[in-house]
């Protein structure tokens, strides 16, 4: 799968190209910030209209992931949805594709920022899970170890080959994991931003995503 292999308090971890988190000792996969429905919610505004496609695009690729991993639990780490009302909008044919995906697995929805947990659709919503020696939540808290999060959306640009490659990707330390947003038309914070670095350990890793999970030293990426 191309995936970046690290430990994170003692659970071996993969980041995977696509974006999506593997415990396999644990067949679990963790996705974060998907916002569904961020087409239909910006035409709702009246502001820019997107390709209103990203609903089937963000889960054609879980559904890859799942397929590949072989997870029997899944965490959605916030943001699964632009807002309430991209839940109540969804499709009947996405709904029960969601279904269809959720069939004999554990499913966490984690509460974002966006949406409190989507609770009109199957499995379990919680503020934030504890899975002993890590703990997942959507938003990073200081002083944390063990503890994969989301919200920021980091991406960062490299040189490779003379070019510039800029892409969503997962920051890593020895105390947390920040994901990337998994869903099709999700912005980006870069790396450099603030917020990040106060988080980050100094000798922090930037796995981008793509064709292949490729890691770069934090102190490289931009």
């Amino acid at each position: 799968m191309n995936g970046h292999a690290f430990t994170l308090a003692g659970a071996r971890l993969v980041a995977l190209p696509s974006g999506a988190l593997h415990w396999p000792d644990e067949a679990l996969l963790c996705v974060s910030d998907l916002h569904l429905g961020k087409s239909g919610r910006r035409a709702r505004l009246g502001e820019a209209c997107l390709p209103p496609y990203e609903v089937r695009d963000t889960l054609a690729r879980l559904e890859r992931d799942l397929a590949a991993t072989g997870a029997r639990t899944v965490v959605c780490l916030g943001d699964s949805f632009d807002d309430d009302q991209a839940v109540r909008d969804l499709p009947d044919a996405e709904k029960a594709w969601i279904t269809t995906l959720q069939a004999g697995r554990r499913w966490v929805w984690i509460e974002g920022n966006h949406d409190p947990g989507p609770v009109e659709l199957g499995g379990t919503h919680l503020a934030e899970l504890p899975a002993p020696p890590l703990s997942f939540r959507h938003i990073a808290q200081q002083g944390q170890s063990g503890e994969v999060s989301g919200h920021y959306h980091p991406k960062t640009t490299i040189r490779l080959r003379g070019r510039s490659l800029s892409r969503a990707c997962f920051l890593v330390d020895a105390d947390r994991v920040i994901m990337p947003a998994y869903g099709t038309y999700t912005g980006g914070l870069r790396t450099t931003a603030p917020v990040l670095t106060a988080l980050m350990r100094p000798e922090a890793v930037a796995i981008l995503t793509g064709s292949a999970a490729l890691p770069v030293p934090l102190a490289q990426a931009g």
